[in-house]
């Protein structure tokens, strides 16, 4: 693995924190716009476990997420992550991602019906600007 490019990875990751989500229902899949936060390369997102997206990784672990590209101009650099989901109630980890904004729609960091996403990449597709070549982290 390049230190070089996982460094830009964790830039990317560090600087931009809403991305999309995709997972798949029925074959087909579902994007969302998501708050996330990372250790490393691992992904965490907060949700509430009653919902679809839950539903759908528990049918099927393999999602996508799209971070970084902010429309300012084609020369933002993104980064495309295939990654596994898993379901986390690690208290510890909810009270270390929670942020005030998740209030409208969970309580608090004890809510019952929270619990994060863990996304732990497969591939990591970094593009310098929109159409380059993607180098790919893997």
């Amino acid at each position: 693995m390049s230190e070089e490019l996982k460094n830009k990875v964790l830039t990317i990751l560090s600087n931009h924190k809403i991305g999309t989500l995709a997972t798949i229902q029925d074959n087909r899949p579902y994007s969302r716009f998501m708050i996330f936060f990372h250790e490393d390369l691992v992904l965490y997102t907060a949700t509430n476990k009653d919902t679809h997206k839950v539903d759908e990784i528990k049918q099927n672990p393999n999602v996508h997420v799209l971070l970084g590209y902010e429309g300012k101009g084609w020369n933002d650099s993104y980064v495309e992550i295939e990654a596994t989901a898993a379901i986390s109630d690690n208290q510890e980890l909810k009270n270390k991602y929670w942020n005030d904004y998740l209030t409208e729609w969970l309580s608090s960091p004890d809510d019952p019906d929270y619990v994060l996403l863990q996304l732990t990449p497969g591939s990591i597709r970094y593009y310098e600007k929109a159409g380059s070549k993607p180098e790919v982290l893997q």
